[in-house]
């Protein structure tokens, strides 16, 4: 892939293009409510920026348990394996950092796509944002 950078985000610096991926992908695309897309964990996660030439397409962040969320590409730049970059690159920063498992509320639909990933489900589905989710997780043994 060309020019692809993946790298932790700054929240201060890099709160508007990961708020507008946030938004065109969950709000806009998967009509998430506005109220619940934003957290208290945003100032508290660690944000990933990916960016392809410089412009970013895509942004994932990982709480201090290990939980990731909030992945999202956006529309145009699909299918090229951004996605499965940028999973990979959170996995990796959570080895660094000492965490010997990563977890996920992956969207249904999704489940293939976090398999590939390393991810085995974990739970039953259960509805998260209006929309039907399954518990995923990764080990790092």
């Amino acid at each position: 892939m060309a020019e692809i950078e993946i790298a932790v985000a700054d929240w201060e610096r890099d709160l508007k293009p990961i708020r507008q991926i946030r938004e065109a992908v969950f709000i806009r695309e998967q009509s998430v409510d506005p109220a619940i897309e934003w957290d208290d964990q945003e100032t508290r996660a660690t944000h990933f920026l990916v960016q392809r030439q410089g412009e970013p397409v895509a942004t994932g962040r990982m709480t201090s348990d290990g939980k990731i969320g909030r992945m999202a590409v956006l529309p145009s730049f699909r299918g090229r394996g951004l996605g499965l970059c940028l999973l990979e690159a959170i996995c990796a920063h959570a080895r660094s950092v000492g965490l010997k498992r990563v977890y996920l509320h992956a969207q249904c639909h999704a489940e293939g796509f976090y398999a590939r990933g390393g991810f085995r489900v974990t739970g039953g589905q259960f509805e998260e944002a209006g929309i039907p989710h399954i518990k995923m997780e990764r080990r790092f043994d």
